[in-house]
């Protein structure tokens, strides 16, 4: 099938990483002698995709700039930016237009993981639902986010956190999953519930490498394992 077109979520202000983010985006902190972004960059280029949507924010001329329009990976690069950030669910909803009707793949920037995207972008969406790759849960977040039975994404309530997972920020949407929600800022989680009341949202647990990337200590530690290892390697 014809490669999909990807969001990567590069809007946050990186907070928590703070004091490495007052004067970079987080998306451009080296990880394995690249930028963060970067690995996403160059993982998906390598299967075939072509289009892809950057959302920015906080510094976001800087990575405007760095990004370019993406010929140096092959790719098209279009920029979605945000006077101020507008949490996930409202970045996806302002860049919409530049995503086109068919489902697209939306990947946090600030993650790294070994997990297979073409399994995402060769899969079939009905319309206005939406597909979660889950991960257990970090030590951060021990009571995850949500619950799976068989492929279908549950609430967490009353489910003992042992039986629980984490959302991993790597979704397939099909743009009708946003249809009826206005612009502004906006988290996912509200239309994920509703999304889980309509059965409307299938998951999939994956059990490969996946790291949070989101406080300096983390990052510390992901660069040395990557070092010591080697780069190429997630």
């Amino acid at each position: 099938m014809t490669p999909r077109r990807v969001m990567l979520l590069a809007a946050g202000r990186g907070e928590r990483m703070r004091p490495l983010t007052l004067s970079r985006p987080k998306p451009l902190l080296p990880l394995g002698g690249k930028p963060l972004i970067q690995w996403h960059l160059e993982a998906l280029a390598a299967l075939g995709v072509r289009e892809v949507v950057v959302n920015s924010s906080w510094l976001g001329e800087q990575l405007e700039s760095w990004l370019g329009r993406g010929e140096r990976w092959g790719l098209s690069i279009r920029h979605s930016r945000e006077p101020e950030p507008l949490e996930t669910a409202g970045g996806i909803i302002q860049a919409l237009p530049l995503l086109g009707a068919e489902p697209f793949l939306v990947v946090n920037a600030d993650i790294r993981t070994d997990y297979p995207f073409a399994r995402l972008l060769a899969r079939r969406l009905s319309p206005g639902a939406a597909h979660l790759v889950l991960v257990d849960n970090p030590s951060h977040r021990p009571g995850g986010d949500f619950a799976l039975s068989k492929d279908a994404v549950r609430p967490r309530a009353g489910v003992p956190p042992e039986s629980t997972l984490t959302y991993s920020g790597i979704g397939l949407y099909d743009p009708g999953f946003f249809a009826g929600w206005p612009a502004g800022k906006r988290p996912l989680l509200g239309l994920l519930e509703k999304a889980i009341a309509e059965n409307r949202l299938s998951g999939e647990h994956y059990r490969g490498t996946w790291t949070d990337v989101g406080t300096p200590e983390r990052l510390a530690i992901l660069d040395h394992r990557l070092e010591r290892r080697g780069s190429d390697r997630p």
